[in-house]
């Protein structure tokens, strides 16, 4: 007995059923059933966006929040992209935000990472010209890894360079010769190990002989400087005698000069009155011996000369 198959009604229930999926997968799309109201935003990349498409994802600290609407060269310098975001409203970008191009695991998808501003940051909101505000682009992990491994390759070649015309077939040459002359110099030298090692047992035995000869001369330098103490405490004596004769010296002269000024003119003066006084006395013993009255009658009175007459 064969079963009877509806087919209409099968048909029927397969498009319903389609029709059931297709009005799921728009309602979850349009976000349970409510357009999401967006803002817009853009970024200037100084890099290659390699990876990024259209309706790439815009994550804020890992979380979607938008999507890449347009992807175009920044009309103002061809070495810039310009990227337009439509976020979701109400996403904390503040001022001090930056975005980041990013790449999801092992597939390679680029996307773009907002990093959250400081809490005190003012949000970033569009001008009064209406324009979209520009959020600060950061570059990527990849390009500044590029960047340093292009420095560090163009340093490596000019080091490469570099020693390629240090050792050029001259200096080559020289070096080759410089290792043959060490290596003839090492046979010598092992040639003369005997000898080294005498003479290097002969300057340990000078050096015991210096350092006994050293003990032995550590009093002996004690003494000296012993001596040199006594001689300039010595000589410390000496000054302080120099210096206290010195004085007197000065005293001495002051006492002479105090003399000469005021001793010998009053000196001076009783020597002219001694004078005097001394040929007065002379005068006065000529005068007693040639008359000796005249102490009682005075003076005798001259005899008149030629045509003078005498007074009574």
């Amino acid at each position: 007995m064969e079963d009877k198959v509806n087919y209409a009604l099968v048909g029927t229930f397969v498009l319903a059923l389609g029709a059931a999926l297709v009005a799921g997968v728009l309602w979850l799309a349009a976000g349970m059933g409510g357009q999401q109201e967006m803002d817009r935003y853009q970024a200037v990349i100084r890099e290659s966006v390699a990876g990024l498409n259209v309706d790439a994802p815009v994550k804020y600290l890992g979380v979607d929040v938008g999507k890449v609407s347009r992807i175009e060269i920044d009309p103002r310098n061809s070495q810039q992209v310009r990227l337009r975001f439509l976020i979701e409203r109400g996403t904390p970008i503040k001022q001090d935000s930056l975005a980041v191009l990013k790449t999801q695991g092992l597939t390679g998808i680029a996307y773009i990472e907002l990093s959250g501003g400081s809490a005190d940051s003012p949000p970033l909101v569009a001008g009064a010209d209406g324009v979209a505000p520009t959020i600060p682009f950061k570059m990527s992990l990849g390009a500044r890894l590029e960047n340093v491994l292009t420095n560090v390759l163009g340093n490596v070649d000019r080091v490469s360079n570099t020693l390629n015309a240090v050792f050029d077939a001259d200096n080559r040459a020289a070096l080759k010769s410089t290792l043959a002359d060490t290596a003839a110099l090492a046979h010598a030298l092992a040639s003369q190990q005997r000898n080294i090692s005498s003479g290097i047992a002969d300057a340990a035995r000078s050096a015991r002989l210096a350092a006994r000869a050293g003990e032995q001369l550590a009093p002996t330098l004690d003494r000296i400087a012993a001596s040199a103490l006594a001689v300039e405490r010595m000589a410390d004596v000496a000054n302080t005698a120099s210096a206290r004769a010195g004085h007197a010296a000065d005293a001495a002269a002051s006492g002479v000069q105090q003399l000469g000024g005021e001793t010998l003119p009053e000196l001076t003066r009783l020597m002219a009155e001694l004078n005097q006084l001394s040929t007065s006395l002379r005068r006065l013993s000529e005068q007693t011996a040639l008359s000796p009255s005249s102490l009682l009658v005075g003076k005798p009175a001259p005899r008149p000369g030629p045509g003078e007459s005498v007074r009574p």
